[in-house]
């Protein structure tokens, strides 16, 4: 198998059927119902892509799945990829216009649904598709020894679609290709087997995220077995990781919060942790500190985006002392920092990231007018670059700080303000837990700043709290006003949802 990963280019499906003939009885992937072995894994993905071909499912046309996360889904998700179709996982938490929107936009035939969410949605929802409960799969499916037509991928084919999760209109179809993932996750199982690894993962955030691709294709791609978590929680993920005997993990930053703050943590056995993944969402040197005093295992966060462009890889246990920044470009990936003119700064400024790797999206679905925004193409070479949406700064060392987004950045009176800088100086403040600063329009100033406060108990008033931060503050970054909130809003995979902030914040002003 190593001399197959090593290639440049290959059929994931013909992995997971190697591994299955090298280890037929090896536990593939299991949930808090059942587990399943190799062998049977491969015959089950087999009788699910013969019947998703014998129902018309075309090369490159999409099977869209919506539901919470189980063995079900995942072999849906692989069947798909199998029979020559493209997986589509839809948001749960979208709307169900943003839902009908996803699967018409996909182009899919088949929704594999779970019987809570057709229950939620009702018998009418998209009943012009091929719908079948994901729990009864296994009467839908081909029979036994049943396996489908042929199927050699080529590098452009489509493979999965990622929906964006954007809050308003229809998310963008992130569509990556074969060669996407063979890219991303072929060198990564190597490493796990030529490290002599025993791939044990434990996959805790929604099947529908690309962040949980770290903890479901690669160690799949390594001949691993997975353990598939329907709803995080604290409790469960500790046992789980303490009893399976852990190895591999990805989390994001809410997770790994969570985690720190439970109250029996320490009492679980995670000595058998070898690497923790991060990603998706920021992640404070603080937190990170904690995660590596109490956790075993190396630390590693990922910064890139779904659609690709640079990827920055930080070894939190190998540099301590670099923990406020992303880490530095990985093998492969090539970062500029440009102002808005897309001219590169000078070294230490912050700007406007681009990057491209080998691992960038192959557009989004039907809109070739947002992957022409996203994109920025050298006038000079015609390399196609990713717009990261992030503002940043590469240090001495080539360590990428992030300063914030570059949509959340707010023009007052024509200077530019870095929620990112006023947010750390409300978290300076004994009495907030959490904090976060969006801009709003005025009248006087174009956009002013407003903050949002998680208060401790026996806090003082955003009155006060606002004064005293203010008084740090230079005249123009100044807040106009500090509201309380109990909870942050947050995407399923622990994003911060500014855009609902924002909503609040013109409500409240």
């Amino acid at each position: 198998m190593k001399e197959t990963l090593v290639q440049p280019f290959g059929s994931f499906p013909a992995v997971l059927q190697g591994h299955a003939q090298a280890h037929p009885d090896k536990i593939a992937l299991v949930d808090d119902n059942r587990d399943i072995a190799w062998a049977e894994l491969i015959g089950e993905v087999e009788r699910l892509a013969a019947r998703l071909v014998e129902t018309g499912l075309e090369r490159g046309q999409s099977v869209a799945i919506l539901g919470t996360s189980s063995i079900e889904y995942a072999l849906v998700f692989l069947a798909a990829v199998r029979a020559g179709g493209v997986a589509a996982p839809l948001t749960t938490s979208a709307s169900p216009e943003q839902l009908e929107g996803m699967a018409r936009d996909s182009g899919a035939r088949h929704l594999f649904i779970d019987r809570a969410k057709a229950a939620e949605l009702g018998a009418d929802f998209m009943a012009g598709l091929i719908r079948v409960p994901l729990e009864d799969i296994g009467m839908w499916m081909a029979p036994p020894g049943s396996r489908a037509p042929a199927f050699e991928p080529e590098p452009a084919d489509p493979f999965n679609i990622i929906y964006s999760s954007g809050t308003t209109g229809i998310p963008k179809g992130i569509v990556h290709s074969h060669q996407m993932r063979w890219r991303q996750f072929a060198s990564t199982a190597l490493s796990y087997l030529e490290g002599g690894l025993p791939v044990r993962s434990l996959a805790s955030t929604p099947l529908y995220s690309n962040t949980t691709m770290v903890a479901f294709l690669a160690p799949l791609f390594a001949g691993g077995t997975v353990r598939i978590m329907g709803k995080f929680d604290c409790a469960k993920w500790l046992r789980y990781a303490q009893d399976d005997r852990t190895t591999v993990t990805m989390l994001v930053p809410v997770q790994y919060q969570r985690l720190m703050d439970f109250a029996s943590f320490d009492e679980f056995d995670l000595s058998s942790l070898a690497v923790k993944y991060c990603t998706s969402a920021p992640f404070s040197p603080e937190l990170k500190r904690e995660v590596l005093d109490r956790m075993p295992g190396a630390l590693v966060e990922i910064y890139s985006m779904t659609e690709g462009g640079v990827v920055c890889l930080l070894q939190a246990d190998q540099f301590p002392d670099k923990l406020h920044t992303v880490g530095r470009p990985a093998p492969g990936s090539v970062m500029r920092v440009v102002d808005d003119d897309d001219n590169e700064v000078p070294p230490g400024t912050p700007g406007n990231l681009i990057g491209r790797s080998e691992t960038m999206m192959s557009g989004y679905k039907n809109r070739p007018d947002k992957t022409a925004e996203a994109q920025w193409t050298d006038p000079e070479t015609g390399e196609v670059w990713m717009r990261m949406g992030d503002i940043g700064a590469v240090d001495a060392d080539g360590f990428v700080e992030l300063v914030g987004r570059a949509k959340d950045m707010i023009i007052s009176g024509g200077f530019n303000i870095y929620p990112s800088d006023l947010e750390a100086e409300l978290e300076k403040e004994p009495d907030v837990a959490e904090a976060a600063v969006v801009g709003i329009a005025s009248k006087q100033w174009g956009e002013t700043p407003v903050g949002f406060a998680v208060l401790k108990e026996g806090a003082r008033s955003c009155e006060e709290i606002c004064g005293a931060v203010n008084a740090r503050l230079g005249k123009t970054q100044r807040l106009s006003a500090l509201y309380p909130i109990d909870d942050m809003p947050r995407s399923h995979i622990g994003k911060l949802l500014k855009t609902e902030l924002r909503d609040r914040a013109q409500k409240l002003g």
